[in-house]
C-alpha cells in the first residue's frame, strides 16, 4: 500500500480519509477500530474546518476566563459531538482498508510489526497512535509533564451557579476548593443536550497531579457554589503528556498528538490535526511518484515547517516557566496573559506556525511584566527542564 496510518483516533482517521480521497492506497491500523471515543473535544469556533458538518458541533458558547478578575475572550468555544465526529470521519474512509491489530514497532523502513507476529507494509508509515506513540524510538527521558483532570457531567440547572447558559468557562483559577499547593482551575463547558462538563484541571505538572486530588478539589469547589451533582453523574478522567519530544521513529511520520501537535500550554491538538491532515495528504500524493524518501520528507515538512518548529520551542519554554512558577503566582500570570491585546492572545493559543506573531506576543508579555515575572519567563530558556515538581511542592 502507499500509506499506512497507525492509530484510529481523530487524527488518524482524518489523515487516512484525506489520503484515500487523493487516490492513495491507504490502510488504517488500530487495536479496536470501532471502539467509541470517550474524550471531550473542543476548539475555538474560528478554528473549525470549513468541511466539518454543522451537526458535529454539539454546542457553542462565549468563552470567558477568571484569573484574578474575569475576562471575556471575544471568541466562541465549540464543543464537538464526539459520536458524530467519529461517525463523520469514519464515513470518509471509503476505499481505506481498516486493519484490527496492535502495532508493536517498525523493524525496518515501511514495515509495521503487529503483536500477533504479522507485518504490514507501506511506502510511508504514519504513527498517529496518540500518547502511546507505538512506533517512536525516542528515549522517554525523565518524568513527563502531564495534564490531568477529573470532571462530572451535570445538567444545566445544576451547573447554573458556575456557568450560565451560552457561556463556556475556559479557566476559573479561584481557589474555591480550599487547598494550598499546586494550582488547579475549573473548566466548565456545555456539551449540548442540556448537559455541562465541570472539570477540575491541572494544566501541567511533572508528574501529573493525581486524579484523587482533583476529584477531592472538584467536590469541594462545587460544594462552595452549592452545586450538587447526582450520585450517578458520569465522570470524565483525563491524563496525557504535554512535553513529548518530537517523534523520532525510524523513517516514520508522527502525526496528531504523537507528532506531537499538542499545544504545551493548553493540551489542545484536534484543530491542528484536522487542519494539517489534507496538507499532509497533498504532500504525500504529490511526492510519492518520486519515491518514499521524497514523500516522507515532504510530509514531515508539512507537519513541521521551520516556523512551526520554532514556535513549538517557544511554547515549550513557556511550559517550563509555568512548571517552575510558585503556585501563588500562577493566577496572576494568567491575569496578565488574558489582559494582552486580543491578537496576541489568539496568536499564542492558535498560531502554531506564526513565528513573527508569537515573538511579538512574547515581547509584549515581557514588556508588561514585573522584573520578577520577567525572570520567571526567561530563565527556563537557559536552564535544564525541571526534573520534578514533587521536589518543590507536596500535593498528595
Amino acid at each position: 500500500m502507499d500509506v499506512l496510518v497507525v492509530g484510529g483516533g481523530p487524527a488518524g482517521l482524518a489523515l487516512a480519509a484525506a489520503c484515500g480521497r487523493r487516490g492513495l492506497v491507504t490502510g488504517l491500523l488500530d487495536p479496536a477500530p470501532e471502539r467509541p471515543w470517550m474524550a471531550t473535544y473542543g476548539m475555538w469556533d474560528r478554528e473549525l474546518p470549513a468541511d466539518l458538518p454543522a451537526s458535529v458541533v454539539a454546542a457553542r458558547a462565549s468563552g470567558r476566563v477568571i484569573a484574578v478578575t474575569e475576562h471575556r475572550l471575544g471568541w466562541d468555544y465549540a464543543v464537538l459531538d464526539v459520536p458524530a465526529l467519529q461517525a463523520h470521519l469514519a464515513g470518509q474512509l471509503t476505499g481505506v482498508q481498516v486493519h484490527s491489530g496492535r502495532a508493536v514497532g517498525s523493524p525496518e523502513r515501511g514495515v509495521v510489526a503487529l503483536a500477533d507476529g504479522t507485518h504490514l507494509r507501506a511506502s510511508v508509515v504514519v504513527d498517529a497512535g496518540g500518547r502511546w506513540r507505538p512506533l517512536d524510538r525516542s528515549s522517554p527521558g525523565g518524568t513527563p509533564a502531564e495534564q490531568t483532570a477529573y470532571g462530572l457531567i451535570v445538567d444545566e440547572d445544576t451547573a447554573a451557579p458556575l456557568v450560565a447558559t451560552g457561556d463556556a468557562l475556559f479557566m476559573d483559577w479561584r481557589p474555591d476548593h480550599g487547598e494550598a499547593g499546586w494550582p488547579t482551575f475549573l473548566y466548565a463547558v456545555p456539551l449540548g443536550g442540556g448537559r455541562v462538563l465541570l472539570e477540575e484541571t491541572s494544566l501541567a505538572r511533572r508528574p501529573g497531579l493525581p486524579l484523587a486530588t482533583l476529584r477531592r478539589r472538584l467536590h469541594a469547589r462545587l460544594a462552595v457554589h452549592d452545586v450538587r451533582p447526582t450520585d450517578d453523574a458520569r465522570s470524565e478522567k483525563v491524563s496525557f503528556r504535554v512535553d513529548h519530544p518530537r517523534h523520532r521513529g525510524h523513517d516514520v511520520l508522527g502525526f496528531g498528538a504523537a507528532a506531537p501537535l499538542i499545544h504545551p500550554a493548553t493540551g489542545f491538538s484536534l484543530a491542528s490535526s484536522l487542519t494539517l491532515a489534507p496538507r499532509v495528504a497533498d504532500a504525500l500524493a504529490a511526492h510519492l511518484p518520486d519515491g518514499p524518501d521524497r514523500a516522507l520528507a515532504a510530509a514531515q515538512s508539512a507537519v513541521w515547517p521551520p516556523a512551526a518548529r520554532a514556535v513549538h520551542h517557544l511554547r515549550r519554554i513557556g511550559l517550563e516557566a509555568l512548571l517552575r512558577m510558585p503556585p501563588g503566582e500562577v493566577p496572576g500570570f494568567f491575569e496578565q496573559f488574558f489582559d494582552l491585546p486580543e491578537r496576541h492572545r489568539w496568536t499564542y493559543l492558535t498560531g502554531r506556525d506564526d513565528l513573527r506573531g508569537n515573538v511579538a506576543t512574547h515581547g509584549h508579555l515581557f514588556r508588561v511584566s514585573s522584573s520578577r515575572m520577567r525572570r520567571r519567563l526567561v530563565l527556563p530558556a537557559v536552564l535544564p527542564p525541571l526534573r520534578s515538581n514533587d521536589a518543590v511542592t507536596s500535593d498528595r
